[in-house]
């Protein structure tokens, strides 16, 4: 009798704890929910918090996946929204969403694998490797090589920064015509147009050549190479990289939609580009690979790479990137992490290396970066990580400047093919449209020439010629778009 007492009186403690816990989850959900930040704060402004429905409303996202890990394990994941923004299909933890660049860093461990096998080298010459297509030896190739290493850190020197996909109705073409940039191929032809290790800049076309390696070497097609290296043996269970998706696969899977809420055309686009962006999955899936390489790290599970292999892929390389995921911080704030990008998807994972938390997020939205962006806000200011914060911006007057002048079309060259964005003045603000997506955005006068939009923190610097007439925007820094 006694023994039986014992034993429902812990019984009765145990299922005390875990309703605390379960508890204590549902108010961090709870608070996470409702914490979403803009990452731009007005100046004079009070700070606002906004719901996630609020939100996915406001930027027209019909659905979106979250799950989230800590301690070593996944405690919560959770679908909002639907399937398309014209059913009532619910988004749930298992819905599938294309990963976009997500595909880089998990298909990188899988080569990391194959060095630690002996079958392939970081540092050796790729066309050591490569069967029936080699990289192109030019005038940056004569001293210093294209290798696995610059490949997975984007400083092999290779050209090609995304991929589009191709719709239901187009011609999918094979990974050569890919690589040559010929045939039904929607981007350019794959080579080293800098000297490989020479800069940091981020190329998709350095994963395809990848995905043509590892296929060579093992004899295998890339999604079974990748199901029997990786996601069996860390089940991601819920995850596949065979493009097109499978047919048993499409009831549960999130239709992509564009910036005006419209479905993409054929619900989503195939990617032939599979290492670089056709990885399918949900987020809890995301995390086991997460949790995987921060078990990896510290030598408890090396179901893939060892734990010296996973120390190396979480060095920064070049420009804070390492061998497949972006590296920042250091010590016990070192994180690995990935952004992803897809024609009707965007999508996030961030870890801590070191058995800290880690959140992935996905939504099947062109617009899901900026809900994106205020989620990991809430996430960081719940529980304290003090990595995303809003910006303070003041707005200055409008009757300072005259917002007519700035109207007109902009362009920029990208890959062949002219980008043009539309910008023009309404009351206090101009607003922006780019031609190729149709994307609107407005933006916000902070000088005379420098502004910034609200949702994003972007920043729009026009610039003038000697003649005092607008002559081009330089978009973040990065991007210049001459006006016509």
């Amino acid at each position: 009798m006694k023994n039986l007492i014992f034993i429902l009186i812990s019984l009765a403690v145990l299922i005390a704890a875990c309703k605390q816990k379960e508890d204590k989850d549902v108010t961090l959900i709870d608070r996470i929910e409702n914490s979403l930040m803009p990452i731009v704060i007005i100046e004079g402004d009070s700070m606002v918090s906004y719901n996630i429905y609020e939100r996915m409303e406001h930027y027209k996202v019909p659905g979106v996946s979250i799950a989230f890990l800590n301690d070593g394990e996944i405690k919560w994941a959770k679908g909002y929204g639907y399937l398309t923004a014209d059913s009532t299909g619910p988004v749930n933890e298992h819905t599938l969403f294309q990963a976009a660049s997500i595909s880089k860093p998990v298909a990188a461990i899988a080569a990391l694998h194959l060095v630690e096998e002996g079958k392939l080298s970081l540092d050796d010459d790729v066309n050591m490797y490569l069967e029936g297509w080699q990289v192109e030896e030019n005038e940056y190739t004569q001293n210093e090589k294209v290798t696995l290493r610059r490949i997975l850190s984007h400083s092999a020197g290779l050209t090609v920064h995304g991929f589009g996909g191709y719709s239901t109705t187009d011609t999918v073409p094979d990974i050569i015509q890919v690589l040559n940039g010929e045939g039904s191929a929607n981007s350019g032809r794959i080579y080293p147009d800098t000297i490989p290790g020479s800069i940091y800049r981020y190329s998709g076309g350095g994963y395809t050549v990848m995905q043509k390696m590892l296929c060579d070497i093992t004899g295998l097609s890339f999604p079974e190479l990748m199901q029997e290296n990786v996601l069996t043996e860390i089940d991601m269970t819920n995850s596949t990289y065979q493009q097109p998706l499978p047919q048993e696969l499409e009831d549960n899977a999130a239709v992509g939609h564009k910036p005006d809420g419209k479905i993409v055309k054929g619900r989503w686009h195939t990617y032939p580009e599979m290492a670089a962006a056709g990885l399918w999955t949900c987020p809890s899936d995301l995390l086991k690979y997460a949790l995987e390489v921060q078990q990896s790290l510290k030598g408890e599970s090396n179901r893939i790479i060892s734990a010296g292999m996973t120390e190396e892929m979480l060095t920064a390389q070049m420009d804070s990137h390492g061998l497949g995921p972006g590296i920042n911080g250091e010590g016990d704030s070192l994180r690995f992490s990935h952004g992803g990008a897809n024609e009707g998807y965007r999508c996030q994972l961030l870890a801590f290396a070191k058995e800290g938390p880690g959140i992935a997020i996905m939504t099947n939205s062109d617009n899901g970066g900026e809900l994106i962006s205020e989620i990991m806000r809430s996430f960081s200011n719940v529980y304290g990580w003090g990595i995303y914060k809003p910006i303070k911006k003041k707005i200055i007057d409008v009757d300072e400047i005259d917002l007519t002048e700035f109207e007109g079309e902009y362009f920029m060259n990208w890959q062949g093919e002219d980008l043009i964005v539309e910008i023009s003045a309404v009351n206090d603000h101009l607003e922006g449209t780019q031609l190729w997506n149709g994307m609107s955005f407005k933006m916000y006068p902070e000088s005379e020439l420098l502004f910034f939009n609200k949702d994003d923190g972007a920043s729009f610097e026009f610039i003038r010629n000697e003649s005092g007439e607008i002559t081009e925007v330089f978009i973040q820094e990065q991007y210049i778009f001459k006006k016509k």
